[in-house]
């Protein structure tokens, strides 16, 4: 039988080259090229968000009222696949609060986003508090960092504050543009260190494989040159076998 033509090791080695590691490692880079392009567009948003951040607060209250509407169907639903058994009133009863909420949020996004300021600024002031008495009781290692923590958050508390209900304009939307700009830039961070690892254990294992074959041909090489010489049929003549 003839052995393989030079077009079929070429199809072989592209069927390879297909379903190897470097294609695997081709769409792991897709893949995390388009992370780093969601983090692009989410860094966008929160520079945008950080200059107009009364948009961005009631942006922020219309998304968060309609999870809460999405919430609730999604509890309704399964309330409704549970009837029957003894959570199905509690079900219903939940889905009933987040489908509430949810419409009051949209329909009253300025009041929501003045009540949120509010909760958010006693959340502030009772956590400094209780981080600066917790570290002047404790004084650990950390003593320190706990007090600025706490003086920071205290401070902060006392601003939205003393600010408020004109406070509730900018806050959430400065939170929510932050936790944008954050979040895109851990997407982005994400993606060039994942293409950047890729791509180096790509190239390590194309080494490997080159190295490999490599060796394969020295040691079909080395066999060649170590194989005996064909035997023939015919015994070696003596010297004198030819002369009368």
């Amino acid at each position: 039988m003839n052995g393989p033509t030079a077009e079929g090791r070429k199809r072989g080695a592209a069927k390879r080259a297909g379903s190897g590691p470097a294609a695997e490692g081709r769409k792991l880079s897709r893949s995390f090229g388009w992370l780093a392009f969601l983090g692009t567009l989410l860094v966008i948003a929160g520079i945008v968000g950080l200059i107009y951040t009364g948009v961005a607060t009631l942006t922020s209250m219309l998304l968060f009222g309609w999870l809460l509407l999405i919430g609730g169907l999604v509890a309704l639903a399964h309330a409704i696949e549970s009837r029957g058994t003894n959570y199905f009133w509690l079900g219903v009863v939940v889905a009933a609060l987040n489908l509430a909420a949810g419409v009051v949020v949209i329909r009253h996004p300025e009041g929501t986003a003045e009540a949120l300021t509010m909760f958010a600024a006693l959340l502030f002031l009772t956590g400094g508090v209780f981080r600066l008495v917790g570290s002047v009781v404790v004084r650990g290692p950390q003593m320190g960092w706990t007090l600025l923590q706490g003086a920071f958050g205290l401070l902060l508390g006392l601003l939205v504050l003393f600010d408020w209900p004109h406070s509730s304009l900018y806050v959430l939307g400065v939170f929510f543009s932050l936790a944008l700009l954050f979040d895109g830039l851990g997407l982005i961070a994400i993606g060039i260190g994942g293409r950047r690892i890729v791509s180096m254990v790509s190239d390590r294992l194309e080494d490997r494989g080159g190295d490999r074959l490599g060796d394969r041909g020295a040691g079909r090489g080395a066999e060649r040159l170590d194989a005996p010489a064909p035997a023939t049929d015919s015994p070696p003549k003596a010297p004198g076998d030819g002369q009368k």
